[in-house]
């Protein structure tokens, strides 16, 4: 296999985390190949491992061409696990894995020289399961890693993307379809005459775009997110969407005088036990709790610990439209600190229309943990009365805010 210019430009980088944004059919699957093959031979003890949205998507996008790639090195083949062990140019062995982000979690505590992730914007809760379970895996050995995509609107992908600004171990490079010398420009071309504008910009251009039927389309990061923190506050309150394969999120949110919401910190944790739920929730010293109305067991216990939990409505499309009404009239304020929330406003959206049938009213229920948790607690409190509480005289003039150091 011979690399084009776009791909030997990336495979000469030497930077240790590289970031490519790319059009439909640029050649990717072709480049995750043939970089892991280099690193699985480079040395003794390699241990390399490719990552797709799901395993099944690990076997259908990979595995073929990684075997041909790695027939000549090949010791032994388990087309069960979606593992290669191969000899290293010294003698030695190394070993290959293909998985699945589904099941992220059973990478936990292992160590890999070199990681693949393709298709990132597809990947739900990117920033915890990177942090705490794959970016912990590249410590012992300082290992790399390469991120391949298509985007999808302005989510975790689009601030991965932008690291390079600010982290001198990353860099960037984007490349749309055009750049694959081996697909025809007229078959571009027809796909660009047969999409919408957009589509066609996203999917084949790499434009980072909004999401098609997003939800919160009114959401804005220049209008809405803010380091600024509430000088007058009236009330904190606390949104919970409860979850445990699943993460939890819990937002912090301080209402001012003004009726302007601030969520200044969320607390987005998978695995979390109902008494972690509590001990966070009670950290916050929130007026009143919105938890998801649909966990009455975990609800009680709240109770029976003394919080001041409110009674919350099912009532998805009501609780939406009073979100958005909010994001409208700029009284929602998110802290940058709240990647997940970002993450999520930027991508929650709607089915897609089927033909001849209404436009859907209730969101597709993916990246909506912490939406969820925001729709709970000001579509309650924000109906007036419902849940206030009178703040307490002292420690509210000066609020300090440990979560992120204020």
């Amino acid at each position: 296999m011979v690399l084009s210019p776009a791909q030997t430009e990336i495979v000469r980088d030497r930077h240790r985390f590289r970031v490519v944004d790319c059009g439909r059919r640029f050649g990717k699957t072709t480049l995750a190949s043939l970089e892991i093959a280099g690193k699985a031979v480079s040395k003794n003890d390699a241990r390399v491992c490719y990552v797709a949205p799901t395993y099944q998507q690990a076997r259908d996008i990979l595995w073929r061409d990684l075997k041909r790639t790695l027939r000549p090195a090949a010791l032994s083949i388990n087309e069960s696990r979606l593992e290669i062990e191969v000899r290293t140019k010294d003698g030695g062995t190394g070993l290959v894995w293909l998985r699945g982000w589904e099941s992220i979690e059973t990478l936990r505590g292992q160590r890999f020289d070199f990681l693949v992730l393709d298709e990132v914007a597809s990947m739900r809760n990117f920033w915890l399961h990177w942090q705490e379970v794959l970016r912990p895996t590249l410590t012992d050995t300082r290992g790399e890693a390469l991120f391949l995509s298509t985007p999808k609107g302005y989510n975790h992908f689009y601030d991965l993307y932008g690291l390079e600004r600010t982290d001198p171990d990353f860099k960037s490079f984007h490349f749309t379809s055009y750049d694959n010398p081996h697909i025809p420009p007229e078959e571009i071309e027809a796909a660009k005459r047969q999409l919408t504008e957009d589509r066609f910009a996203q999917e084949y251009l790499a434009d980072f775009r909004k999401v098609h039927g997003l939800v919160y389309k009114d959401f804005d990061r220049q209008r809405h997110v803010t380091t600024t923190l509430p000088t007058n506050r009236a009330e904190r309150i606390l949104g919970v969407d409860f979850g445990f394969t699943n993460p939890t999120a819990v937002l912090t949110i301080d209402k001012d005088r003004d009726g302007t919401y601030f969520v200044v910190s969320e607390w987005y944790k998978p695995g979390k036990t109902n008494i972690e739920v509590v001990e966070y929730a009670r950290s916050q010293q929130p007026n009143a709790i919105y938890p998801d109305p649909a966990e009455p067991d975990r609800i009680e216990e709240m109770r029976r610990h003394s919080l001041n939990v409110r009674d919350v409505s099912k009532d998805i499309e009501a609780g939406v439209t009073k979100v958005q009404e909010l994001f409208r009239a700029n009284r929602i304020k998110v802290h940058p600190s709240c990647v997940n929330l970002i993450s999520e406003l930027e991508s929650y959206a709607y089915p897609e229309r089927k033909p001849n049938q209404n436009e859907a009213e209730t969101p597709v229920k993916e990246n909506d943990h912490a939406c969820d948790a925001l729709r709970y607690a000001l579509f309650m409190n924000a109906q007036g009365g419902t849940g206030f509480i009178p703040p307490p005289t002292t420690g509210l003039v000066k609020p300090f805010y440990p979560q992120i150091g204020v």
